[in-house]
């Protein structure tokens, strides 16, 4: 279908922007440029959100907690996801995912704890996946202290952070850690030249906010070695073992360089046994559902992914299909 009249209005916005040059970019001046637009509509409100600190790979790494409602009934805690924001690798925080995590903690029933992983160039691959799994076993073995419940935990993540999301699955598996659900957000899960020749790669590589020269930029900030691009904690896609790994909910957009790549993770799930839903969202664009307010299609894809979330959590097998693995 044609573009979503509201994503076209918002291409048509940036357009009128100044485009940086990726030739000569410098990740603190992009950092600095983003920092400086406006934001999006907040998200939904919450009970409570706590700033805290939790134990990275190398490291403390600044972390924030959302609860969702002030309900005590549940004596086993709440369930908990694991969010990893997006940005390439490179860009993005805590603040700029806000809206995101307030509004899947509102709507899904859960504690959301986003993460914020050390960045490139400053912190090179693996970094970010080294911290994206001590983030997941950190927040497994201090559950009870978030007021969480241990055996319902998932994992998030939107871009490079469905990278992340998808990596911590793959790297804990048989850990004893029952994941109950990966939610990966039009995920980036392949980082090697292979991607380049996609069908949505080649269709949407300009014009639609994610550019190829963008991912190109990225991969020199993130990977120190080209080489690196082949290891799956940098591209999770080319994980030729993915049984055992929990069900999976990801969302695409139809006008992103990265739809097949996450289309193909979700077929090579369920072949190798697993569930995995796959819906690709129609005339929208890489990184819509931070747009809230701006989009009515971000509130949409938060509402199906919230439910796949609480599906998770009354899903008993999902858990005893992982424990087994």
């Amino acid at each position: 279908m044609p573009l979503d009249p509201q994503a076209r209005a918002m291409l048509e916005a940036m357009a009128a922007m100044p485009r940086p040059d990726f030739t000569t970019l410098r990740a603190a001046d992009y950092r600095a440029a983003l920092a400086a637009m406006p934001g999006f509509a907040p998200g939904d409100a919450i009970a409570a959100q706590q700033d805290l600190t939790i134990e990275g790979a190398d490291g403390p790494l600044p972390a924030r907690l959302y609860r969702p409602d002030h309900r005590s009934d549940d004596s086993a805690g709440l369930p908990l996801v694991v969010y990893f924001h997006g940005g390439g690798f490179v860009l993005c925080g805590l603040d700029s995912h806000d809206n995101i995590c307030r509004t899947l903690a509102r709507r899904s029933g859960a504690l959301v704890l986003s993460v914020d992983y050390r960045l490139a160039p400053e912190a090179r691959f693996p970094a970010a996946a080294e911290d994206a799994v001590a983030a997941v076993r950190w927040s497994a073995a201090h559950a009870a202290q978030l007021g969480a419940d241990p055996a319902r935990i998932a994992v998030a993540g939107d871009s490079a952070g469905g990278n992340l999301a998808a990596v911590a699955c793959q790297q804990l598996r048989g850990s004893g850690i029952a994941l109950r659900h990966q939610l990966l957000l039009y995920p980036y899960l392949d980082c090697t030249d292979a991607a380049t020749g996609s069908a949505s790669y080649r269709a949407c590589s300009e014009g639609y906010f994610l550019s190829a020269a963008e991912l190109d930029w990225y991969r020199a900030q993130y990977l120190a070695h080209r080489a690196d691009a082949a290891d799956v904690r940098a591209s999770p896609l080319h994980q030729r073992d993915l049984h055992g790994l929990p069900p999976a909910t990801i969302i695409t957009a139809e006008f992103d360089p990265l739809r097949d790549q996450g289309e193909a993770y979700g077929e090579a799930l369920q072949r190798a046994g697993g569930s995995a839903t796959v819906r690709r969202w129609p005339g929208q664009f890489h990184g819509f559902m931070s747009m809230q307010g701006a989009i009515d299609a971000a509130s949409d894809a938060l509402d199906a992914t919230a439910a796949a979330l609480r599906q998770a959590w009354s899903d008993n097998s999902s858990a005893s299909r992982q424990e087994a693995a």
